[in-house]
Order: C-alpha cells, then structure tokens, then sequence
C-alpha cells in the first residue's frame, strides 16, 4: 500500500457503505451518489491499498481479510469525525476543563473577582481563570494573539477588530476620614480646592481625570500624596485629613471596615465608564460568549 496523507475522506465513507451494504447499488442510494460514482471510487481504494477490498459471492460483495481488519478502525474514525463536528461552536461550562486570561486593573479585580469566581465555581468547577494587568496600549494585540481571552477597562481607542460591551457607569465621589473637620457643612467647589488630595494612579506624573476637569474650568487642587493601589490610598484617608476622589462603586466595596465617609462631588464630572473588550476573531465564540455574559451578570449584579 502506498502511504498518502491526502486521502479523500469521501474514499473512506464509500469503503464503509459497500461494506455495510454489501454492493456498489445499495451504497450508492446510501451516500446518494451515483453507481459510476461508487465504482469509480472502489477503484481508487483498491490502487490505494493494494488490495480488492471485496470480492463477489453472488450479488453480494465480500470483505477481503484486509477490509475486514479496516473496518472497525475506520468506523471507529469516522464516528469520532461525526461527533467532532457535530460538536463544533458547541460549549457545556458544567463539563469544559480550559483555562482563561483576564486583563484587569486595580481595583476592578479586588471588586469583582469575588462575584466571578463563585459563578464559574458553580457552573464551569473545570474552569480555571487567571487574571493580569495588560498595559493600555497592549491590549489590542493581547487579545489577537490570543494571550488575553477578555479585558476590562475604561474607554480606549482601539480599532474596529475589538468589540466591546459597557458594563458600568459609575459616578465620582469623594472619601474622607469620618470627623474630618472641613467635612461637617458638607462639601463644597471652594472647600473641596482647599483640601490636601490623594491621586491613584498608576503613572508617575500627569493629571487625574477630575484635574482635567477642573483644568477645563479654570481650577486647580493640590495633590499631597500620589500612590498606585487603592487600598492603600483609603487607609491613608482615614488617618489622616487627606480626601481621595473615586468612582462610588469602588468606594463603597473598599471601603467597608474604614473609618471613612462617601460625599457627592461637588462639580458636575463624567461617569467612570467601564468596558469589557474582545477580539472580534472570537466574537462568535461559544466559550468566550459564555465567559463574557458571566462576567456581565457579575456587574450588573453588583450594582
């Protein structure tokens, strides 16, 4: 027999059917092909295999020593092709085992990591998840490398090959230290300027969103203290008469157990946007559909 990678599959399928048929008539209404079709085929395996596969006894065809020691393998192929297309674009979390990338940034992780993890633990216990923090301008490529399965993070200027979904609009607020002095009278633009303020943020100079805001206006605030987690910035807060302004999401989650208080911002300021990202090669992809609803049910649900 010569060896050839390239063999049709449809040789394969005939091979079968005039076995289990028993003739080239009988297999051709099986595979609804024509007779000439069949026997045009039996001749292509037979120089194939070196073989004549079937020999007649009567009006039937007979499986040589060779097809018979064929036929189960082949079978046995065949049915796994049949189940794997039929299986194709399909996805069961209850039995899949696959590991999943997820960029988030601090604090999103803290926040909403919790409420993820217990949904997959009961729906996918075979999914494994692993988060990382992509650099802004790496997500893109992240997610069409493959190395990111899903990414969460304000609005971005990514091209047209990443979808998108909104998750959250949070709005800013302002944290400070229960009994802070200028607080008593509730907050106003002037006392809000005159405070010492915290930044979070994960680059070493530049402005925070609201100090755009306030540039737009003609403002200016006072940053004492620049730090990139904020845990940290909270416990900062409530010791000390520094205020920190964050999205009321976040505030509210971190700050349980912190001797802190959550005010309005006294400016009016765009919501904090959050957006979960996706290359669109995936887009129709049942398992990250999957992953990427669950997560949406994650932050809805914690609203």
């Amino acid at each position: 027999m010569a060896h050839d990678r390239r063999i049709d599959l449809n040789l394969l399928q005939v091979l079968e059917a005039i076995h289990d048929e028993g003739g080239v008539t009988r297999a051709a209404e099986r595979l609804n092909l024509s007779q000439s079709a069949i026997s045009h085929s039996l001749a292509r395996l037979r120089l194939l295999f070196g073989d004549p596969l079937f020999a007649r006894d009567g009006r039937r065809l007979v499986a040589t020593p060779l097809t018979r020691s064929l036929i189960g393998p082949l079978r046995q192929s065949l049915q796994s092709l049949d189940q794997l297309v039929a299986g194709a674009g399909r996805f069961d979390p209850a039995l899949a085992e696959a590991q999943y990338t997820i960029s988030l940034r601090d604090p999103t992780e803290t926040l909403m990591l919790p409420p993820i993890m217990s949904r997959i633990a009961r729906a996918a216990p075979g999914v494994d998840l692993r988060t990382v923090q992509v650099r802004r301008r790496n997500l893109e490529a992240s997610l069409a490398n493959g190395s990111c399965d899903l990414g969460v993070d304000i609005a971005l200027p990514l091209s047209e090959n990443v979808r998108r979904q909104k998750l959250v609009a949070d709005r800013m607020v302002i944290v400070a230290r229960r009994g802070h002095p200028q607080m008593r009278q509730g907050l106003k633009l002037e006392t809000y300027l005159a405070q010492d303020h915290v930044l979070v943020t994960s680059r070493r100079k530049g402005p925070g969103l609201e100090d755009m805001e306030l540039s737009a206006r003609g403002l200016k605030r006072r940053i004492r203290l620049r730090c990139r987690n904020y845990l940290a910035a909270l416990r900062a807060v409530g010791e000390t008469d520094l205020v920190l302004t964050m999205a009321e999401r976040y505030a509210s989650a971190l700050t349980a157990g912190l001797r802190t208080q959550i005010l309005p911002l006294p400016f009016r300021m765009p919501t904090l946007d959050l957006y979960l990202y996706w290359h669109a090669s995936v887009n129709g992809d049942a398992a990250n559909r999957w992953l990427r609803g669950l997560i949406g049910e994650a932050f809805k649900d914690s609203g």
